[in-house]
């Protein structure tokens, strides 16, 4: 790196690579231990949060202490890549450190990761699962402990065998269960919690799912109770929710008439396949599926995996990673999945085809939320018919709703413009760096205001 380089990283400020100190410290190893777990990073000694280049005093001897010390306190041990530059006569000095190919690393018993320009504490789920990342693997292929080969059922495991051979065009010459060995849905003849999950014989409360037919928030008229394996789950919730979709005929020139119903019934397919393959089933909360008279919701446990964003999510600019890679297999080898990670963007497309708006995505309190309109693009001229349009549309609504009561609460707003409150922070987020909003005052008992020109 050249001075010119760093001169221009530290008037970039500080982010999701970079951070500033004006001394070196117990945060600046957390810092780099926090780089660690993600993707690399540099923390710059001498350079204040305003990016104002104070300088540090330093000795061959005192680098050497620092070095040692994030030796000592880190485990497994990280070791810095350290220049030292002067800058206008005044030094200051880099650690970098690349992403470790074993995580989780960890200051004194701390786990910290980076997202965007803070390091946060990482919780036991996220610990367990960056581990799991490392040595890829996932907590399905773990062998279960509560369970055993008994709890699966044999006739499944057959019926599951006749659709590979239907789809990969061949002939399975393996007992049931030698060909769950052979695939590593069971592991040296042990359960899996995926097996478990895929093959259950009777009650499987990990997999337990909730469909209900709205006529209001209040009111249900129908209502569906799901405990089985998520193969079975997966035909009797897309028989639950056409049931209560509307259909109509179309008269072809053919000698039947076309069925059309009032959703897509394949982007409904895709949502659910996409929540019974992504779920995470540690949490104790159950799948929900809503169905009212203009929209069907769908909630599923746990967040994004993989540190990926939202914003990442609806752009389609990521790798596909899965939580459950034994179950996203199992799905993939009879064919009920096309290829990893494109079923976001197929969704999106089939709603386009089908003349609908856009459906919603949010992320609320480490759960998934996917809203599925049936009003026709059309007939929603401020809804969105892409993200970009439907980024602008949230933020004029957002504006104007501060407008309205400058006391509004940021749940409030998320529920107004019918987005999660991680989406709704990012988008006030950009509105204040933009210039057109001010939050006056702490989180409580502060008030936002619409700025002009003139403010």
């Amino acid at each position: 790196m050249t001075e010119k380089e760093l001169v221009h990283i530290i008037t970039q400020g500080e982010n999701e690579t970079v951070e500033f100190k004006q001394s070196f410290n117990k945060a600046v190893i957390e810092t780099l231990v926090a780089f660690s777990n993600n993707r690399g990073g540099k923390v710059i000694i001498g350079v204040d949060n305003n990016r104002k280049i104070k300088g540090i005093s330093i000795t061959d001897e005192s680098v050497q202490k620092w070095v040692n010390e994030i030796k000592q306190t880190t485990s497994p041990q990280i070791i810095p890549d350290v220049e030292i530059f002067t800058i206008e006569g005044i030094e200051i000095v880099v650690l970098s450190v690349i992403e470790y190919p074993i995580k989780p690393v960890s200051y004194k018993n701390k786990y910290l990761k980076r997202v965007l320009n803070s390091n946060h504490l990482m919780n036991l789920d996220e610990i367990s699962n960056l581990h799991l990342q490392t040595i890829n693997s996932s907590w399905d292929y773990y062998p279960d402990p509560n369970h055993s080969l008994q709890h699966i059922s044999i006739e499944k495991v057959e019926k599951y065998i006749k659709e590979f051979e239907k789809w990969n065009k061949t002939q399975v010459n393996f007992e049931p269960l030698d060909f769950l060995n052979k695939l590593e849905i069971l592991r040296n003849n042990k359960l899996t919690f995926g097996a478990y999950i895929l093959f259950a014989k009777d009650l499987c409360v990990v997999s337990d799912i909730q469909i209900g037919r709205f006529k209001s928030s209040t009111k249900i008229i129908d209502s569906l109770n799901l405990d089985t394996d998520i193969f079975t789950e997966l035909d009797q919730i897309l028989a639950f929710i056409k049931k209560h979709l509307m259909v109509e005929f179309i008269i072809t020139g053919n000698p039947q008439r076309e069925e059309r119903y009032d959703y897509p019934v394949e982007a409904i397919r895709e949502i659910v396949i996409n929540m019974l393959i992504h779920r995470d089933y540690r949490d104790s909360s159950g799948s929900i599926i809503k169905i009212y008279d203009d929209r069907i919701e769908f909630f599923n446990p746990g967040g994004l995996f993989g540190g990926l964003s939202l914003n990442d999510l609806l752009q389609f600019n990521y790798q596909p990673k899965s939580r459950n890679k034994l179950i996203s297999k199992a799905f993939k080898e009879v064919g009920k999945i096309e290829r990893y990670g494109s079923g976001i963007k197929r969704i999106f497309t089939i709603c386009k085809q089908y003349g609908l708006v856009s459906p919603d995505f949010n992320i609320t309190n480490n759960s998934f939320e996917v809203i599925l309109y049936k009003k026709k693009t059309d007939q929603k001229t401020d809804q969105k018919t892409d993200q970009k349009t439907d980024q602008k549309t949230d933020i004029e609504k957002i504006i104007e709703i501060i407008s309205q009561n400058k006391h509004v609460t940021i749940k409030e707003i998320a529920k107004s413009i019918h987005k999660g409150t991680t989406v709704t922070k990012e988008k006030l987020k950009k509105l204040k760096e933009s210039g057109k909003i001010k939050r006056i005052g702490p989180d409580k008992g502060g008030y936002w205001k619409v700025t002009t020109n003139n403010d």
